[in-house]
């Protein structure tokens, strides 16, 4: 199964109060879950990573064959594809994190960069969690 994915970190300072959201579709487009939590202190772009780590772990249980990631991070996505060194020792850890888990995966991931306003409910589970200090908490959409 592919699955489409919308996942986004939020972090109000930076680094400060954190949150992750993520959106996770089937082939038709439709929502079959999605999450939102609060993770603690970060920074920005810790949480882009700690959403895609989540994301990951998230697709492994639902026998996913491709995942189809989609990020505002320009940073991550960049980093993701090889076209950006992880020069930050910080993030270091969670790119091989991520890289790691796509080894035990059995799935193929593609990450791709886009605007805003085309992630905007992955966003909104993010501010969400940072406003709640909830968990990260998933919600299915399947019937």
């Amino acid at each position: 199964m592919t699955i489409q994915a919308f996942i986004d970190g939020a972090s109000r300072g930076n680094p400060g109060e954190s949150g992750i959201g993520i959106v996770l579709k089937n082939e038709e487009g439709k929502v079959i879950f999605s999450a939102g939590g609060y993770i603690g202190t970060a920074t920005n772009n810790i949480a882009e990573y700690v959403a895609l780590i989540e994301c990951v772990k998230k697709a492994r249980t639902l026998g996913c064959t491709t995942l189809l990631v989609h990020s505002d991070s320009e940073l991550m996505v960049r980093q993701m594809q090889g076209k950006y060194r992880v020069k930050n020792e910080g993030l270091r850890k969670y790119y091989q994190r991520v890289h790691r888990m796509l080894g035990d995966s059995g799935f193929a991931m593609e990450i791709h960069h886009v605007p805003r306003e085309q992630n905007r409910d992955a966003d909104m589970l993010a501010n969400i969690g940072i406003d709640r200090k909830s968990r990260l908490q998933w919600s299915t959409h399947a019937e």
